[in-house]
């Protein structure tokens, strides 16, 4: 795979593209609540901004990219977040990016990169073989994991020592990255199947990709356990915004590496997915990791005072976190693309996407309301309890008992005679 230049280009690309998501992850927030002294309900409205598109969006792209050469939807996706977040960098340099201007950023930023991640799962499928799949998505989220670790610290930093439309400036720099290397990728796409008949509405496609999720037991149970983990993570992370600088005192670098302390979990988690499946079976990892993961941040509560103690064990509690998110994410992305047809791909992760991840804004909202009625810390309890729902979830189904080789791709009318995407 490393010495095809091609896939080197979608790594880079990706990579760019998730630093400039994580650093700008961290750079709205934090320029809401340090510099424009934004309410937690004002917080959570505009995480949950950003998350909307998920809900709103997610089931139409699928069917939406199925269509269309995942090149072109990507290289447009990256034009479009270097211009929002350029201009909102711009604006904050002369004193006009306040909460209305922010949560169209957030919002627009949101949407565009529901097209870009549906599209970079689908591009890996039609450019590797199927027994690289492992491999491929373990590089895949290696890059997303050394954008955990640079994304947040940067963000961080960039706020505290200089300014926030500083940050948005280098989040539209990691775009444009993104942009120009993975247009340079040089093998043409094949015409995805569903160019080559007349298309049927876009609400039988979407209901097509509904149905088929639904009626396989292993996508059915992701698709239930990363609701309950999405929403309830959705909830932590807008209270765990508020209670770092307000109840522990942090500085924005503090929080940022904080926040970064994910990363490097995160690319031990995807050195461990290309190995620990293969030998446990990818059930038990699920389940593991999800508990081990999830369980970490019960601990963030009893945290007090802004000592060199605290920030230790944040990190600590952030690398674990992230090593465990990333092997659930690794081996669920892998055993979805394993059973999952060609021609449905597109769809598929979006499904996924829109069940799992469709629940964040309303998550956000929560949190948000919580802390201001309970405080940050009783708030935080409460939604890092919920997380402890999508362990649960995949240990009570058969998705726990998967062993050490990947299942078949499912067959279905819907597939049967099409041609063969698995090329550029």
């Amino acid at each position: 795979m490393w010495r095809d230049g091609d896939f080197r280009r979608l790594w880079v690309g990706q990579t760019a593209s998730q630093l400039g998501e994580h650093t700008a992850l961290v750079v709205l927030p934090l320029f809401a609540v340090l510099t424009l002294d934004a309410s937690a309900t004002q917080l959570g409205v505009l995480r949950a901004l950003g998350q909307a598109p998920i809900l709103l969006l997610s089931l139409f792209v699928g069917a939406w990219v199925d269509r269309w050469r995942t090149r072109a939807v990507m290289v447009l996706t990256d034009a479009g977040r270097t211009l929002a977040l350029g201009a909102a960098a711009v604006a904050g340099l002369f004193g006009f990016l306040g909460l209305p201007a922010l949560f169209m950023t957030a919002f627009a930023v949101g949407a565009l990169s529901v097209f870009f991640d549906v599209a970079y799962q689908t591009s890996l499928v039609r450019l590797v073989q199927r027994d690289q799949l492992v491999r491929g998505n373990s590089a895949l989220e290696g890059s997303r994991s050394a954008a955990q670790i640079g994304g947040p610290a940067l963000g961080g930093a960039l706020v505290s020592l200089l300014s926030a439309p500083i940050g948005a400036a280098s989040s539209a720099l990691f775009f444009a990255l993104s942009f120009l290397s993975i247009r340079r990728i040089r093998r043409v796409e094949s015409t995805p199947p569903e160019r080559l008949e007349r298309p049927p509405l876009v609400w039988r496609r979407i209901h097509e990709g509904l149905r088929f999720v639904v009626s396989d037991t292993s996508l059915r149970t992701v698709c239930l356990a990363s609701a309950a983990f999405q929403f309830s993570f959705a909830a932590v992370i807008t209270v765990y915004l508020l209670f770092l600088p307000r109840e522990l005192h942090l500085s924005g670098t503090a929080v940022g590496l904080a926040l970064a302390a994910t990363g490097p979990g995160a690319l031990l988690g995807s050195v461990l997915a290309a190995r620990l499946p293969n030998r446990f079976g990818y059930g038990p990892v699920l389940v593991a990791a999800a508990a081990l993961g999830d369980g970490v941040f019960l601990c963030v509560p009893a945290l007090h005072g802004s000592s060199a103690v605290t920030v230790t064990v944040l990190l600590a509690i952030n690398f674990v976190f992230g090593a465990g998110g990333q092997l659930v994410n690794v081996a669920a992305m892998t055993v979805r693309q394993s059973v999952t047809p060609d021609a449905m791909q597109g769809r598929a992760a979006a499904t996924i996407t829109f069940v799992g991840m469709g629940l964040s804004p309303l998550g956000s909202l929560l949190g948000g309301f919580l802390a201001e009625e309970w405080g940050p810390r009783t708030s935080l309890m409460a939604a890092a309890s919920g997380m402890m729902l999508s362990p649960l979830v995949m240990a009570m189904s058969p998705l726990a008992r998967l062993g050490r080789t990947l299942p078949a791709a499912v067959e279905t009318p819907l597939t049967v005679g099409r041609p063969d995407t698995n090329s550029w």
